[in-house]
């Protein structure tokens, strides 16, 4: 059974092979790959050069990303995937039947090699249903034995940033050998033009530089600069440099989105609730700067290229800072940072309040300053 998924173009081209081959791989070679994304959009970032690796490793295998529905349009521009598997799962009896219809999903398509990305027992549960013979991962959550290929994290996996993590287990399974820096994201053509046209149906001053700003971020509000905060930030940068900001965010976030926008006597245009996640990658592309929380966002933007300023609150900017050749950290590292809590145990958000708007502008300002 063919997907309506697959992509019938060409895979990956001379200019997109490593320099040299990795250095393990599999023998015999898999034919048809099945990866199990990660469920989260900061970590579908930060596992490209995972996913990369393997690519790399069987240039002539099919190659499949299985990742939630709401995720799926992220791997819109990706022409190395051959084929994106969007699934979702629902509440009490419909989410058994939706996991019934994944594994024969999964199944119909005989894949003969599947690497697990997240560590749950149910992911590494759905590929042996599905009958896989080769199935790679970390031993966690009790699912050791449904694993052919194997290992425990290291523990330079466990305390370095969190890219290493996925590209820790391809290795030590004997997958892939990958490198960091493989992490670039690829723009739909046709999503970019969608965001274009957007930026000039809401825009009040074409031609200046506009800026992305991310205000929310799923975690809570331990990892959120607060709103009236950010609408200090509009105006500075709409005083000082004329700009345009761009509220962005899931669906959910908009309501944050607002009230940042009213907490500015500027404005911004809001395109949280109007975007997927591939139209929110073109539309990331598309700006001059990029200054957020610690979110998927910020992770997207700095894998961009985009210069990115990151605000860091509870988290660890060394574990889960953003990839990319022009970003910046803001962190305040307080004696009780980072403490990657929800909410602030001491109530006061010192980690957050203590950053000003200024800063932030001065280095977003110098950052995407014209060479």
């Amino acid at each position: 059974m063919e997907s309506e998924n697959i992509r019938h173009e060409t895979k990956l081209d001379s200019r997109d092979a490593p320099l040299t081959a990795p250095a393990i791989g599999l023998d015999p070679a898999p034919a048809r790959i099945l990866v199990k994304e990660v469920n989260w959009l900061g970590d579908v970032v930060m596992s490209l050069p995972a996913l990369r690796a393997i690519r790399h490793a069987y240039p002539r295998a099919h190659l499949a990303v299985l990742i939630k529905k709401d995720l799926a349009s992220f791997f819109d521009g990706a022409r190395w995937i051959d084929e994106v598997i969007p699934y979702s799962v629902g509440r009490g009896l419909s989410g058994f039947f939706d996991r019934r219809r994944i594994v024969g999903e999964i199944r119909s398509r005989r894949f003969d090699l599947a690497v697990l990305f997240p560590n749950s027992f149910e992911s590494a549960l759905w590929i042996t249903m599905a009958g896989i013979r080769r199935r790679a991962g970390f031993v966690a959550d009790a699912r050791g034995a449904m694993l052919t290929l194997k290992a425990s994290p290291p523990p330079e996996a466990l305390t370095g940033h969190q890219v290493s993590y996925w590209l820790a287990m391809v290795r030590a399974t004997g997958v892939a050998a990958g490198s960091t820096d493989d992490f670039a994201i690829d723009v739909h053509g046709p999503n970019r033009e969608r965001m274009r046209e957007w930026l000039a149906a809401n825009r009040k001053r074409p031609g200046r530089r506009v800026f992305a700003i991310a205000p929310a971020a799923a975690y809570g509000p331990a990892k959120e600069w607060p709103a009236e905060s950010y609408g200090t930030l509009i105006d500075l940068l709409a005083r000082r440099e004329d700009a345009e900001v761009v509220l962005v965010g899931a669906p959910s976030e908009r309501p944050k989105c607002e009230e940042v926008a009213a907490a500015s006597k500027a404005g911004a245009m809001i395109a949280a609730g109007h975007t997927n996640i591939g139209e929110l990658v073109a539309l990331l592309s598309l700006c001059d700067g990029f200054i957020g929380n610690d979110s998927g966002c910020m992770h997207i933007a700095g894998a961009l290229g985009l210069p990115t300023v990151a605000i860091f609150g509870s988290t660890n900017p060394h574990r889960t800072g953003p990839m990319g050749p022009k970003t910046r950290v803001i962190y305040r590292k307080l004696e009780c940072s980072p403490c990657l809590a929800r909410t602030c145990r001491f109530g006061h958000y010192n980690c957050l309040t203590q950053i000003e708007a200024a800063e932030l502008a001065n280095a977003i300002v110098a950052m995407s300053a014209p060479d």
